[in-house]
């Protein structure tokens, strides 16, 4: 038998591979965010990322002659379900973490005083955030831990400028009801925390 007949090359392999790492290129942080402004966790924020890039080339596996016409909406909607999933889990249920977590270690270096501070205070705006609806989180996230203009936020969620100035507006007045409700938070301090994410 010549030598490459047991396995011929695939042509289609390089090229799906191409685009495969062209789609995370454009959409894995996109990914991300939304998982992490669902759980405010960035580890599991990149597991959800993972997890949604795996499936699609899974996908792409199992029916190579199918296209997905919207990969961006295809990634956006497996992520959002899987980062629901992980809700539903047994981890997520009986509260099991990491075992770094549950002793307190966070760095093998001793924090200064302002950092901890710092760190209780972000902490603090975190457990606001999470009570917020998860399009309230999404928004804030996109605006002040990406830093993304109104006209990137509008492309990236598919909606008008307007809409995100309304939606962002909205949202920021819902975070200082709630951050005013706490009690815990002097003037200023949220929103320059809040970029800090």
């Amino acid at each position: 038998m010549p030598k490459g007949e047991l396995n011929p090359p695939d042509p289609r392999g390089s090229a799906r591979r191409a685009e495969f790492e062209s789609l995370y290129e454009q959409h894995s942080r996109e990914v991300w965010a939304l998982a992490y402004a669902r759980w405010m966790d960035s580890d599991l924020a990149m597991d959800v990322t993972q997890e949604t890039f795996l499936r699609l080339w899974k996908q792409w596996e199992a029916n190579p002659a199918e296209e997905i016409q919207n990969p961006r909406a295809w990634l956006l909607r497996v992520a959002r379900n899987l980062a629901e999933d992980y809700a539903k889990s047994a981890f997520r249920r009986y509260g099991t973490q990491p075992p770094e977590l549950l002793n307190g270690v966070r760095s093998s270096q001793p924090l200064p005083a302002d950092e901890m501070e710092r760190q209780e205070q972000f902490a603090q705006l975190r457990a606001v955030l999470e009570e917020l609806a998860p399009a309230d989180r999404e928004i804030l996230t996109l605006r002040y831990a990406f830093d993304y203009d109104a006209n990137t936020i509008a492309e990236r969620l598919n909606v008008a400028v307007t809409a995100v100035h309304m939606r962002l507006s909205r949202a920021r007045q819902r975070l200082a009801e709630r951050l005013a409700t706490h009690g815990d938070f002097t003037p200023g301090e949220p929103a320059g925390e809040t970029k800090k994410t």
